[in-house]
């Protein structure tokens, strides 16, 4: 009986070191920042945020369309979120060109309605 015990507690102190190692290894990964890790999705983000801020800036000189505005940025946002979302954290190429293209659209917008 003692025999079998001191092999379970090997077995455990070898399966604990091999976790050890793994989480060891797998930190310095871990240090990588987001626009390095998911380099399309930052862009995307980083041009929502610039919209987003144009957006603002310009609230009283939107000829009223500062509602309509703020809604098509939300839903670039909400579909740039649900993209990732079923990609694993990642938007695809494609994804990148159609919210890309969408907020390319959006910028002409507030560039036309701004006086």
């Amino acid at each position: 009986m003692k025999v079998v015990a001191a092999s379970k507690i090997r077995i455990v102190m070898s399966a604990a070191l091999v976790a050890a190692t793994i989480v060891g290894t797998a930190a310095p990964s871990f240090a990588k920042t987001f626009a390095q890790v998911h380099p399309r999705r930052a862009e995307v983000l980083r041009r929502d945020s610039n919209i987003n801020g144009r957006i603002n800036a310009n609230y009283g000189h939107l000829g009223g369309h500062y509602g309509q505005l703020e809604s098509e940025d939300a839903a670039i946002r909400s579909q740039e979120q649900h993209d990732a979302a079923m990609n694993g954290g990642y938007i695809t190429r494609g994804e990148k060109r159609q919210l890309n293209h969408e907020e390319n659209s959006l910028n002409r917008q507030i560039t036309k309605d701004e006086w």
